[in-house]
């Protein structure tokens, strides 16, 4: 979608990148997420965040293989300017302290994002 509702406004959404290698079980991803979502936002300028919500906070969840695959998705995130939170956790449930479990990114113009996350599928 190239503008909204043909007001010349580029379409925001934001994308999150989970860790599947460790199949944290959905609850806890759902958290992992949730953190993920509310990190990036609050990185985002003001005026992105306005577009966001006026557009319904669009979302979308991500897989990745490894921690390896985060870390260069946050990396390339970070080099293109956009903002980008990585998520490690507490590790008081599941997994260890500072475990890698996901990356937010945006909200950000739709295209700038889908340059870094165009090849990654859905959470299934």
């Amino acid at each position: 979608m190239q503008a909204l509702y043909g007001s010349g406004i580029e379409f925001m959404k934001q994308v999150i990148v989970v860790n599947e290698a460790l199949k944290l079980p959905r609850g806890k991803l759902s958290a992992q997420v949730a953190h993920a979502s509310i990190a990036s936002f609050l990185l985002s300028k003001i005026n992105s965040q306005q577009a966001w919500l006026d557009v319904g906070m669009p979302k979308v969840v991500l897989s990745a293989g490894s921690e390896e695959e985060v870390l260069a998705i946050y990396e390339s995130a970070e080099r293109a300017n956009l903002p980008v939170r990585l998520i490690k956790d507490a590790g008081k449930t599941v997994v260890s302290a500072g475990t890698i479990t996901c990356v937010g990114i945006g909200p950000a113009q739709e295209d700038e994002i889908n340059e870094i996350t165009e090849n990654l599928k859905l959470v299934g």
